[in-house]
Order: structure tokens, then C-alpha cells, then sequence
């Protein structure tokens, strides 16, 4: 069975997403996730100029030799360009071998090691009664696990904020990216009276999560990591900037609240002495920026032997079919940890119909052959790309700061 046809698909149904469609020889249609946020076009034009002609030809079924000759084919190795990239066509070929197999994904990884995927919700808010009241419509709702995101009196815009009680979208429609603006003095003195209040309100039962987004020095994460162990985070996500795992080091050495690290991991290496040396108890690398299906099986078997589990990226930026890969990895998995679910608008759905289904704070991937996600082409093709950046940051005095 030869790939007979392969076109990227750019639609903007409320934000924008990069898909990759491959047609075999036989009809067979497979999907994947080619979105990398604020640089989609980036990844449009990889896949078209490059390895889009490279497809034509090849035998489908040999996944991993293909993910061996687009990752070891090119001089040029790794990047979330290239390697966002490659997962759209390992995830593509993933579903096609599902559909032509009639089995779900999940299936051909091993069977289910459990009956679904524990997922956390997204709750913010610009105050704490806000905040508040944001978490308390999460549990309604049925999840078990929350993000908790809160604004800081002394800053205007902060990390995971939604600006009105609507969702939060941080890339921004516009010719230049909003700048924002960071004191982290100021947010170590309010984030952890603020989990004391969420566990005064709501008790030991749910798992709270935070993500302090790759913006504190060694020294401030250790900080704010010991200031939150009484509060039993699930974890305390992005303490440092990852690239350095030394630094995570020190901040392991003075907490044991649990951290998390790596969405803007793209390889096993990125992961390798994290990993080695257990130094967070959670990996979020995604199917969708790190190799697909294939390659993201690899980092967390790697992970396994150190005890870390899972925790892929979930946000608005992974399209239902990123989603999907996530979820049949995740069920499959012996070390599954969760699964970040963060809602897509209505119109998202309908232009990737899918067959993943929430219940009881849980996803389960569904049990159609392949990844059980499609495309509306004709719809997603009336909602055209529009230039969209994530964020800058600076400090209050005006120095550049990570995001």
C-alpha cells in the first residue's frame, strides 16, 4: 500500500491549525497534527517544499523506517520546526495503519492499560473570587483534576488568564505580538495564598495544578516549590526555562512538591538527563511536537524506568488530532500520569469531527479504526489562516524575559 497523494491543510476555525492529509494508493485517508503556535506557516512550508515529495511512493505501513528517513535524511536534525513536521506524518501513517487494520490506534499499541485517560480543566481568574468561581464550574463539570491560573494585583496581563470569563487564547490576532509585562517578586507573594484559599474552599479531594511558565530563577522556583507543599500540588508545571536541566537540579534538591517539564521538548534527547536523573516527576512532551506517536512511545518508556509519568501538552494549540494521538498513547502506556485537556470552541469540533469522548474527569480516545478524527474541508476552508503570535514578556523595568 504506497502513499499515493499528501497536501497540508491550513484552517483558522477561531485559531489557527496546520493538518497534514496522506491518500494510499488504496483510498485510505490519514491525519496529523502539523500546528506549532505563532509558527504555523513555518511548518506549512516544511512539509510542502521539503517532505511532502520525499512521501510519494512510500510503502505506508513501514512507519518507523519512514520516521527514520525524514529524521536521519536530513542534516539538519531536531527543532520544533522540523520535528513538528515529522510527527504530522507519523501520526498520518499511525491512522491510516488503524483504519486499514480496522482497530483503533490504542490497539495497536498494546491494548488499553486503563479504562480512560484522567484529563485537568483550565481555571483562571483576574481576582481570586473569580478564580473561584472558575474552578468550582471545572468540578461541576465533572473533572477531577484543575489547573489553577490567577492575575497578580501589581501586573496587568499574567500567563493563563482568561481576559474575560471566556476561554484563554494567548495568540493574539495582529501584525505583532502583545507584549506583557512580569514581577516575579510579586507574583511569589501571592500564588501560594492563593492555593491555601483553594484548598480551604474546596478540600483535599481535587487535584490542583500550576504552571508558573518557564519564568522563575532556580532560587525563586525552589521558593515557590517548598511555599506549596502544604497545599498538595499535582504538580507545579514549567518552574524554570527547560533548557537547562541543571537548573531544575537545584530547584529538585530544595522541594518535593512535583514538577513537570517538557512541552517545548521535540526530541528524546531534549528529555534524556531529565529523565536520567528523575529531576521532575512528570514528562509533557506531545505527540504533536515530538515525533509523533512513534518517537513519544520512546520518551516515555524512557521515562518509565525512572518512575516519571506522562502529562502531554494539551492546550488550544493541539488540534483534536494532536488530541487524539495523545489520548490512544496515553491509554496504552503503563506510566500514563494526565492528560491536559483544554477545551476547543465549538467550531474547532465541528471542523475536526472526533471520537473522543469526556466522562467522569476522564477521556477515552473511542473505538472507531485509526485515530477516530476526520476534517470538514469544506468548512474548515471558510475559516482561512490569520496571522496569530503568542506573547512577549518583559520585566516591570523593561528587559526581555521569558514568556
Amino acid at each position: 500500500m504506497r502513499i499515493e497523494h499528501a497536501e497540508v491543510i491550513v484552517t483558522s476555525p477561531g485559531r489557527n491549525f496546520v493538518t497534514l492529509k496522506i491518500v494510499t494508493s488504496d483510498g485510505v485517508v490519514g491525519y496529523g497534527d502539523a500546528t506549532l503556535n505563532g509558527r504555523e506557516l513555518a511548518v506549512a512550508s516544511y512539509l510542502r517544499d521539503h517532505l511532502l515529495a520525499l512521501l510519494i511512493g512510500r510503502d505506508a505501513h513501514r512507519i518507523e523506517d519512514t520516521w527514520q528517513y525524514l529524521y536521519r535524511g536530513a542534516y539538519w536534525r531536531g527543532g520544533p520546526v522540523t520535528m513538528t513536521a515529522i510527527s504530522a506524518v507519523d501520526v498520518a501513517l499511525w491512522d491510516i495503519k488503524g483504519k486499514v487494520a480496522g482497530l483503533p490506534v490504542y490497539q495497536l499499541l498494546g491494548g488499553a492499560c486503563r479504562d480512560a485517560c484522567l484529563v485537568y480543566a483550565h481555571a483562571s481568574g483576574r481576582d481570586v473570587d473569580e478564580l473561584m468561581q472558575s474552578v468550582a464550574a471545572k468540578l461541576e463539570l465533572g473533572y477531577r483534576a484543575v489547573r489553577a491560573q490567577v492575575g497578580v494585583p501589581e501586573l496587568g496581563k499574567v500567563y493563563g488568564v482568561a481576559a474575560d470569563r471566556g476561554g484563554y487564547e494567548p495568540a493574539a490576532r495582529g501584525a505583532l505580538p502583545v507584549e506583557e509585562a512580569w514581577d516575579a517578586s510579586a507574583y511569589l507573594r501571592h500564588v501560594p495564598a492563593v492555593f491555601a484559599a483553594l484548598r480551604a474552599q474546596f478540600g483535599p479531594e481535587p487535584a490542583l495544578l500550576h504552571d508558573a511558565h518557564h519564568r522563575l530563577t532556580p532560587l525563586q522556583a525552589a521558593q515557590l516549590g517548598r511555599a506549596l507543599e502544604p497545599h498538595d500540588l499535582f504538580w507545579l508545571e514549567d518552574i524554570t526555562p527547560a533548557e537547562n536541566p541543571d537548573l531544575l537540579r537545584f530547584v529538585r534538591e530544595h522541594t518535593v512538591t512535583p514538577l513537570a517539564i517538557g512541552e517545548v521538548f521535540n526530541t528524546i534527547w531534549d528529555c534524556r538527563t531529565i529523565l536520567r536523573d528523575r529531576l521532575v516527576d512528570f514528562i509533557r512532551t506531545s505527540a504533536t511536537h515530538a515525533g509523533g506517536i512513534s518517537h513519544l512511545r520512546r520518551i516515555f518508556a524512557l521515562a518509565e524506568v525512572s518512575q516519571i509519568r506522562s502529562g502531554c501538552h494539551g492546550a488550544t494549540d493541539i488540534s483534536p488530532v494532536g488530541m487524539a494521538a495523545a489520548l490512544h498513547v496515553g491509554l496504552a502506556i503503563p506510566n500514563f500520569g494526565i492528560q491536559e485537556h483544554h477545551c476547543h470552541e465549538p467550531l474547532v469540533d465541528d471542523v475536526f469531527p472526533h471520537a473522543y469522548r469526556f466522562a467522569d474527569g476522564c477521556l477515552h480516545p473511542g473505538d472507531e479504526p485509526g485515530l477516530g478524527v476526520s476534517l470538514d474541508e469544506t468548512l474548515g476552508a471558510q475559516h482561512p489562516y490569520s496571522a496569530a503570535y503568542l506573547p512577549v514578556n518583559r520585566l516591570t523595568d523593561g528587559t526581555m524575559h521569558d514568556w
